[in-house]
């Protein structure tokens, strides 16, 4: 099954400067155990880009991505080392607060994980009891988080309704919406369209696109059609056999595609293997 082309001309149209944080990897290497699984990784993410982490399965992609909000530590086994800047600033130094790393930086998982009992309008807030965020009016934030991830004029009757009902691809959505609520700097996606069907997918992508002035996006990918669809700047990791992941190339996604310097991407993103 196809996807239907997103109309990028709904993110194209005239638009404020972006907002949203610029992130940094510097060095990033990560272990589970002994076991070295990511090594010496740098890639800047710019506000008003679409990064996208592409590559085979076990290169590190996720792993990576789970270190940009602090998730990897919380595997027992895990270590890290070199450093996560969000606007110059560690966000693994003494500066920063868990919580805080947490709230302005959010994440979208491969699965929807609403909470299926809770209302959808409640889910939506959850994240402000979590972090503390106050609010003025919870009915207009509600309103506006739904609106941004695409969401509003289908649930807009059916606030009181369990999220539990929701299809699959509005799940995804409230949970996008969940994440917006409490004003993050950067959103990281870890393939939030992999359990969704073609339709469902073509929506989170056109919400992808007209969040990325609003919010710094970074998304792991295995849909190489995707990744040219929703990112501006591409990373490309991959593992050689009992060695780490690294990414092996990063450009604009379009050179990536069409122009890649290295012949081990250009096999991947032809695929030609992975």
């Amino acid at each position: 099954m196809t996807v239907p082309e997103v109309d990028q001309s709904v993110a194209a149209e005239a638009a404020p400067a972006p907002v949203g944080g610029v992130l940094e990897g510097v060095q990033v290497s990560c272990w589970f155990g002994a076991r070295k699984v990511l090594e010496g990784v740098d890639i800047k993410m710019d506000a008003g880009v679409v990064t996208a982490l592409i590559g085979p399965s076990g290169c590190g992609k996720s792993t990576f991505l789970r270190t940009l909000n602090r998730m990897h530590e919380l595997v027992p086994i895990a270590t890290l080392a070199g450093s996560v800047l969000l606007d110059g600033h560690d966000i693994y130094g003494a500066g920063l607060r868990l919580t805080e790393v947490r709230r302005r930086i959010g994440m979208v998982f491969q699965k929807p994980n609403p909470f299926p009992a809770m209302t959808i309008a409640d889910n939506v807030a959850a994240g402000l009891r979590l972090t503390g965020r106050k609010v003025r009016d919870r009915d207009d934030l509600v309103e506006t988080s739904l609106r941004r991830a695409g969401l509003w004029n289908e649930v807009r009757n059916r606030l009181g309704a369990p999220a539990g009902g929701l299809s699959g691809g509005q799940q995804q959505r409230l949970c996008i919406a969940r994440s917006l609520a409490v004003s993050p700097d950067v959103l990281l996606m870890d393939e939030p369209c992999s359990a969704l069907d073609p339709t469902s997918t073509r929506r989170i992508e056109e919400t992808i696109l007209e969040l990325k002035d609003q919010v710094t996006i970074v998304i792991v990918t295995h849909n190489m059609q995707q990744a040219q669809r929703v990112s501006q700047h591409c990373a490309f990791f991959l593992a050689a056999e009992d060695e780490p992941g690294r990414v092996i190339e990063q450009g604009p996604t379009e050179q990536i595609f069409s122009d890649p310097h290295d012949p081990r991407t250009a096999d991947y993103v032809n695929g030609r293997f992975g």
